[in-house]
């Protein structure tokens, strides 16, 4: 099968593809066959008779998705202003029209940035019209070029262009009601988070993966950092991670291969499928323009746009949304609809398009009997699509809710055409520390059970699986280890700090007498740093709520609000469990929760003030690295300002949780919406300058190798060399039994008694001697289980906990507390004495110690250990 190697725009390849191989590609997408890349390139390629056909089976299939969406023959808009917020850019597309410099900016006489005062007056007069989307586009992060944007943010009080973004979104959606779309460019994990409460949804063209365009001199992309087109992959799969209704497409013909146009697609596809949260993509044609660096390139044929948009529609299915840019075809407009698009994308009835300023806007009467000339009626959406307006949460911060509910019609998810379009508040959600649900969980777990081994929604809210089997697989695979073990040994009991990578990979796949040998070395060096001691807390944890919508795939505690196990507890249930453990001996609560929707930034913050009011004396060890980050874009603060305020609210410590592997090959399997491992670290480091110190934590045996434990145990020292402020580090295996991740297949069922003993062994090694204590976990090993890596190097038990729901929902079977006598049986077991700490390792009030005597570290209420 031959394809052309070039664009539709470029000189005609004189082969082409043959007859057959059109024939055959067109019978498969007619007969519903999967195409392949080298298939669609053959079909981009279609013409005459061959695009009528090809056009034709791609309308069966647009139509069957719109049957099946309960829209038959529609096809929608969205009436929108288009507010170019600023014009500076630090990209350099040989193509743009739409970005300018600083110079003719003042020259016009305009700013760096639009001023509120100019945004608000577009988005009232907008909204006086009846639009209810406010496109806001912009450059790619212009502070970064052009010291006139960095003092412009500067003189105005904002950090960078998205905390900008962010605030005048708020102001519209506050001040007109129009509902913002936000086109800011290149975004990262953290910048997702901070402009999902402000946005139903935002956008960024995908336009091509071919790297070339963009690394060879003379490319439309070379030099522009941000069109890297990894690197807007990456934009892709964080904004399905982060739960946003997305908006991404292709720019055809500027000078990509047929074959790079077919992979652009599927890469698109993969996205789409893994996530689910491309709501739109659009297909648009190039257009030269005067004083641009390619004003002599030809425009893409219509005949191009209308094959890649049957292509489209037969790579990305029945139930994908295709939109072609009316104002970029001369009045064509029923080959698009005949070629399988189902939306003319924003249409504004007040402002031009500014990225083609050249091309107006139809007016939405003549697109709409246009529409309707070919049998398809004209209906107006919101900025965000129909299905993620039924789906809700997660893809809709609670804080958007109202403004969209307001003017959305409940049935369709479409807009309602004559909703008043008026500004309506943007605040936090009321009550959000009212009791509800199961809030008896953290006893009854251990009675009656969790409800059902898995949420309602576990084929939907994980993303794919099948993608994500194909993704693990990698990590799945077994390693062949050639470094000599005995040599490593040696190594390491000389001297556990000269262990080079070859050799730490070695030991950790130590079996055998080989692993009983690094066992014991593990020991010594224990021995030697800290005595034998082994040290507990006498502390309780407190899950002030497991509401959730992360997405974390190994996590079997996170609930939906209506789930039949979900809770929340109030402040004063948090103060009470707090007061309790006071009373029975504890120097310490642990409080974390899942990342509810309608809990505001600040209430971590009232959360700390009420254990502090309540029992001043308490250590609050709480709040993980993603429920800072969480905190902070919810404030719109900095991690390092939120982590000031956590800490003048009464945080002590943070515990060093969401880890998992520090490895994003890892994360990206294990979880969909959690922080990526560079965002862990920088909170880690903030906390650690700050003065709050943490612990920190490996959670393995899932979908990792020694390799990523190796990795993370690294990473780990590193951070530690640098800030000193790692208290000590947590062995976390993993629970499978009711892990979604494990459910679907793709997990191990959890690490061996052998992965158990290397990683605490070689924890013990390669933390040395910078982080000293090494602890083990009796919640997810048991009695015998952590006396055994008491042995191999571990000198921690952790703490007596009170209450422990995570690992029992995750199908732990060891019970959701220990006694200070268990703890102390579990030392004896091992053969060494006990000794209570406080969080910071230090010694512990005799006042104290003697509460948790008198009580034996558990209140009176808890039903008895299970074993």
């Amino acid at each position: 099968m031959t394809t052309s190697a070039t664009s539709g725009t470029g000189p005609a390849d004189p082969a082409g593809p043959t007859e057959n191989s059109l024939r055959r590609a067109l019978k498969r997408a007619r007969d519903g066959v999967a195409l392949d890349v080298s298939e669609a390139a053959v079909l981009l390629q279609a013409r005459g008779e061959h695009l009528d056909a090809l056009t034709a089976s791609a309308a069966r299939v647009r139509d069957a998705g719109l049957e099946a969406a309960g829209r038959p023959g529609v096809i929608t808009y969205s009436k929108s202003v288009f507010v170019p917020l600023t014009r500076l850019c630090r990209d350099k597309c040989h193509y743009c029209t739409f970005v300018t410099v600083p110079g003719k900016l003042r020259r016009a006489g305009h700013g760096m940035f639009m001023s509120p005062d100019e945004v608000l007056d577009i988005a009232r007069k907008g909204a006086a019209l009846g639009c209810k989307e406010a496109l806001i586009t912009l450059g790619d992060k212009p502070e970064d070029r052009w010291p006139e944007a960095r003092e412009w943010l500067d003189a105005h009080g904002y950090d960078d262009t998205i905390a900008y973004v962010r605030a005048i979104s708020v102001r519209i959606l506050e001040e007109t009601g129009l509902l913002p779309h936000l086109n800011p460019g290149v975004m990262s994990w953290t910048d997702f988070q901070r402009l999902k409460p402000v946005a139903p949804s935002m956008g960024m063209m995908l336009e091509t993966t071919a790297t070339r365009l963009w690394s060879e001199p003379g490319g439309p992309h070379h030099g522009s950092p941000d069109k890297e087109p990894a690197v807007r992959l990456r934009v892709l799969e964080d904004a399905g991670r982060s739960s946003v209704p997305f908006t991404s497409g292709l720019l055809i013909g500027i000078g990509e291969t047929y074959e790079e146009r077919a992979e652009s697609l599927f890469a698109l596809r993969k996205v789409s499928r893994a996530y689910h949260g491309i709501q739109e993509l659009i297909i648009q044609n190039f257009r030269a323009k005067p004083d641009t660096a390619m004003r002599g390139m030809p425009d893409a044929e219509l005949d191009e746009l209308v094959a890649t948009v049957a292509v489209a529609r037969h790579i990305m299915g029945p139930s994908a949304c295709l939109q072609a840019p009316p104002n970029l075809v001369d009045a064509e407009y029923e080959r698009l609809i005949g070629a399988g698009i189902d939306d003319w994308g924003g249409v504004s009835p007040l402002t031009i398009d500014h990225v083609n300023p050249e091309r107006p806007w139809p007016q939405i009467e003549e697109l709409a009997a246009k529409s309707r000339a070919v049998g398809f009626e004209l209906r107006e959406r919101l900025c965000v699509y129909p299905e993620f307006v039924r789906r809700g949460e997660p893809w809709l911060d609670p804080r958007l809710r109202p403004h969209v509910a307001a003017l959305a019609d409940p049935a369709t998810g479409l807009a309602l055409p004559d909703a008043p379009v008026v500004g309506r508040p943007w605040q936090e959600p009321d009550e959000a520390f009212t009791a509800s649900g199961r809030t008896d969980l953290h006893t009854a777990i251990d009675t009656e059970g969790r409800t059902s081994d898995r949420r309602e929604d576990f084929d939907e809210v994980y993303g794919d699986w099948a993608a994500l089997r194909e993704a693990a697989a990698p990590g799945m695979a077994p390693e062949r280890i050639d470094t000599d073990v005995r040599a490593a040994l040696a190594t390491a009991a000389d001297d556990p700090t000269r262990l080079t990578d070859e050799e730490a990979l070695a030991l950790l796949h130590a079996d055998g007498p080989a692993l009983d040998a690094l066992c014991e070395v593990a020991d010594d060096v224990r021995k030697s740093a800290v005595g034998d001691d082994v040290t507990y807390i006498v502390t309780r944890n407190i899950n002030f709520t497991n509401v959730c919508y992360t997405g974390c795939r190994f996590c079997a505690f996170a609930q939906r609000r209506t789930d039949a196990d979900a809770y929340t507890l109030s402040l004063d249930q948090v103060a009470d469990r707090a007061e309790q453990a006071w009373e029975v001996g504890a120097v310490e609560v642990c409080m974390q929760g899942g990342i509810h929707p309608d809990l505001p930034g600040t209430a971590y913050f009232d959360i700390a003030r009420a254990v502090k009011a309540r029992v001043p004396g308490m250590h609050v060890h709480a709040f993980s690295p993603m429920e800072v980050v969480n905190g902070a874009t919810r404030t719109g603060m900095s991690i390092r300002e939120w982590l000031s305020a956590a800490k003048e609210a009464g945080l002590d410590s943070v515990p060093g949780t969401a880890a998992e592997i520090l490895d994003d090959e890892v994360r990206w399997i294990l979880t969909k919406g959690k922080l990526p491992a560079a965002t862990w670290i920088e909170v880690i480091e903030t906390a650690h300058e700050l003065g709050l110190r943490s612990s920190s934590t490996m959670m393995y045996g899932h979908v990792d190798q020694p390799r990523h434990w190796l990795g993370h145990l690294r990473t780990l020292a590193g951070i530690q060399q640098r800030t000193g402020g790692f208290t000590e580090f947590v062995t976390l295996p993993f629970i499978h039994t009711n892990a979604p991740v494990y459910l679907a297949g793709i997990a191990r069922p959890g690490p061996t008694v052998r992965d158990n003993r290397a990683v605490t062994a070689m924890a013990r090694l390669l933390l040395h001697p910078h982080i000293p204590n090494i602890q083990t976990s009796w919640v997810k090993l048991g009695t015998e289980g952590a006396a055994e890596m008491l042995r191999s190097g571990a000198n921690d038990l952790g703490g007596t906990l009170m209450e422990e729901t995570i690992s029992r929902m995750a199908g732990s079977s060891y019970g959701s507390y220990k006694s200070v006598k268990d703890l102390i049986a579990v030392a004896d077991a091992a053969g060494r004495p006990a000794k209570p700490r406080t969080t910071l390792y230090g010694p512990v009030p005799e006042e104290r110690q003697r509460a948790a005597r008198d009580s034996d570290g558990h209140l009176p209420q808890l039903l008895p250990v299970l074993d």
